[in-house]
């Protein structure tokens, strides 16, 4: 690790202005960034007295090579300028409020032709509309089912939806009056969109004017005679009230609001927060997170930037303490927002009493996780200062990447590489290879681990060399993907595999880069040039690490591999035309459902497609023609496959 004086900008240099810095390890890798009213005052904070500092902030200021800053015209700039470097280096040692458990979202796709109502987890997509989070996907399951009386959205999968369509047939929910069947077209597009519209703005808060115009319609069938579909309407009133019973008022006003409350202990934080909207509870969720040396004024402003730079800001904040800069931060959210944001720690009356109970949520989530977590950090530890000693290696391996080829008998070659720091996965630095084979055709383990490890490292070593030559400092490191090395790399095999990898970096020249590999049968770690393996205890911690490693590297591969094998086992006979790729196919599967109605359209029609021209049309029509006897066959069965099923 570096020592902090060598890297120090002298006082007089660093300006007084507000402004964002950014610490960079050796390797020119973003590993911390903040702000600072003053930033003289705090960047010299971090080099006076070393020992004085959180030890993680010292692990920190030891790991820097480097620290730049960029002064900002206010505090408001500074926050923006500091959740854009965040989100777009993802620095290691800044703060992560990472979700106690995954939480699910009603999520409705407006972005489709034909929106979808589904439970949803994980990344959010653009075009899609979310709602909650909710406790459980049960509880999303039954509110989606009673409303889809009253809005009768799209619930199916693609696949589903596509053979609807080509059938003319709906499926069983079209004829039990829960979904409208675009897909037949019992409904228009356009009157299918302003359906899906209504269940968004009933699930967004907007639920007493949906009731009142039910029983306005109720009311107006009686007085006409129309009981039947007074009985009707009456059912959907009774479905909307059910679906409301399932979230009780808590505020009366009817306000939107999002109340954080904070439990925490001298090394850790949980953070909990009740989504209300309409004065209803409509969702739930909890963070766990290192508390760093942060106070809670500066937690809390911290957790609004991660919480609001993707998700919609509502007309209220409630947080137990105020950030430094309560009216900045609260500008921020307007900015984001479109339109003025409360920001505020309530007082008295139903949002202090909704407040506590956030509270006492926040104090059982931070227990429960140190039951499960106890042992967890100092296993991790205990785990690399193992692999250290065992290895002889000059640092603990905070940087680990793991390979491994999957393949079967040769066909649809890929490998895999996964990234463990600080003893846990880092999934976003994960990369996935299609292994080419050398200029002999062989796809054996070792040349593809050959092939995988020299694309790797090639690519670490041309973005090394122009790093060091390039003259625009501005230009982020993280752009180039591969430009900071490994503390250690892993690769599944012996011997043979462990000698194809030290041949590459030997000849890349890569030095600084420790290797081993873990070999299956006894679990035994194969280090280059031994003839004789280290073998690990079956208790060690060094040793559940490099399995942990080694089974990610694996189901990685093997993910990968089997997506390949998927999209090679069939074909069409789309897939013999000269000058039609992926792109065009499925505009044309889009257009027309399956290759018999594109057989049966002439030049002229498919020349309207997207991407299809006159010329490339006529070839089609061609191909088609002679290929009408010829089936899509399953090519690992051989089993003839309907022509409406994409090739």
């Amino acid at each position: 690790m570096a020592d902090p004086s060598t890297y120090r900008p002298a006082p007089g240099s660093i300006p007084t202005d507000s402004g964002v810095y950014r610490f960079r390890d050796e390797h020119g890798r973003v590993i911390y960034v903040g702000k600072a009213k003053s930033l003289r005052a705090r960047l010299s904070s971090y080099f006076q007295d070393i020992s004085a500092l959180h030890p993680r902030t010292q692990r920190m200021v030891r790991t820097g090579a480097s620290v730049e800053w960029t002064v900002v015209a206010n505090e408001v700039e500074a926050l923006q300028l500091e959740y854009s470097w965040i989100k777009e280096y993802d620095p290691r040692f800044n703060v992560k409020y990472r979700d106690d458990k995954s939480y699910p979202y009603l999520a409705v796709t407006m972005g489709e032709d034909f929106p979808r109502a589904q439970v949803m987890r994980g990344a959010k997509r653009k075009g899609t509309r979310y709602f909650g989070p909710y406790t459980h996907a049960w509880a999303i399951r039954e509110t989606l089912d009673l409303l889809l009386r009253v809005f009768p959205v799209r619930t199916c999968s693609k696949g589903v939806f596509n053979r609807a369509q080509q059938s003319g047939r709906p499926c069983l929910l079209a004829y039990i009056d829960k979904c409208s069947a675009p897909c037949v077209g019992w409904i228009s597009p356009e009157d299918h969109r302003a359906l899906a519209d209504e269940l968004c703005d009933f699930l967004a808060g907007g639920t007493d004017r949906f009731v009142r115009r039910l029983e306005r319609e109720m009311k107006a069938a009686a007085a006409e005679l129309d009981f039947e579909q007074a009985a009707r309407l009456r059912d959907d009133v009774t479905a909307l009230t059910k679906a409301l019973e399932k979230s009780a008022v808590v505020l009366p006003d009817g306000t939107d609001a999002d109340v954080f409350a904070l439990a925490d202990d001298e090394l850790e934080v949980a953070i909990q927060v009740f989504h209300v909207r309409g004065g209803r509870i409509r969702g739930q969720r909890g963070w766990v997170a290192e508390k760093d040396a942060q106070d809670l004024p500066e937690l809390v402003e911290h957790l609004l930037q991660q919480v609001y730079g993707g998700e919609e800001v509502p007309r209220e904040v409630l947080v137990p303490v105020l950030p430094a800069q309560g009216e900045d931060v609260a500008a921020w959210l307007g900015e984001r927002r479109g339109s003025r944001v409360t920001l505020r720690v309530p007082q008295r009356g139903d949002k202090r009493a909704l407040m506590a109970t956030v509270e006492r949520n926040a104090v059982q989530s931070l227990a429960r996780h140190k039951v499960a977590r106890a042992g967890d950090l100092t296993a991790r530890s205990q785990a690399l200062q193992e692999l250290q000693e065992a290895l002889g290696l000059d640092d603990a391996p905070l940087r680990i990447e793991g390979y491994d080829i999957a393949h079967v008998q040769g066909s649809d070659v890929v490998g895999s590489m996964v990234v463990f720091e600080d003893g846990v996965a880092r999934k976003s630095e994960y990369r996935r290879f299609i292994v080419r084979g050398d200029v002999d055709g062989r796809t054996d383990d070792t040349a593809s681990m050959h092939e995988v490890l020299t694309r790797r490292f090639a690519r670490y070593v041309k973005d090394r060399d122009a790093e060091d030559t390039s003259q625009d400092a501005d230009q982020p490191t993280e752009a180039r993907r591969f430009a900071y090395p490994p503390n250690l790399v892993v690769v599944d095999g012996g011997a043979p595999q462990v000698a194809a990898a030290q041949r590459v970096l030997d000849e890349l020249g890569i030095v600084d880069v420790a290797l081993v590999g873990l070999a299956k049968r006894l679990e035994e770690v194969w280090v280059p040039g031994d003839d004789h393996p280290v073998i690990l205890p079956r208790t060690s911690e060094a040793l559940f690490l490099l399995q942990r490693l080694r089974d990610e590297a694996h189901r990685f591969a093997n993910t990968f591999h089997r997506e390949r094998r998927s999209k090679s086992m069939t074909r069409s006979a789309l897939d013999g035309v000269p000058g039609l790729g992926e792109t065009r196919r499925k505009a044309l599967l889009a257009r027309y459902g399956s290759v018999k109605r594109i057989r049966a359209a002439g030049a002229e029609d498919l020349a309207q497609t997207p991407g299809i021209g006159p010329a490339l049309a006529e070839r089609i029509a061609a191909e088609l023609a002679t290929t009408q006897s010829t089936p899509a066959v399953n090519l690992t069965t051989g089993e003839v496959l309907d022509e409406g099923e994409p090739g």
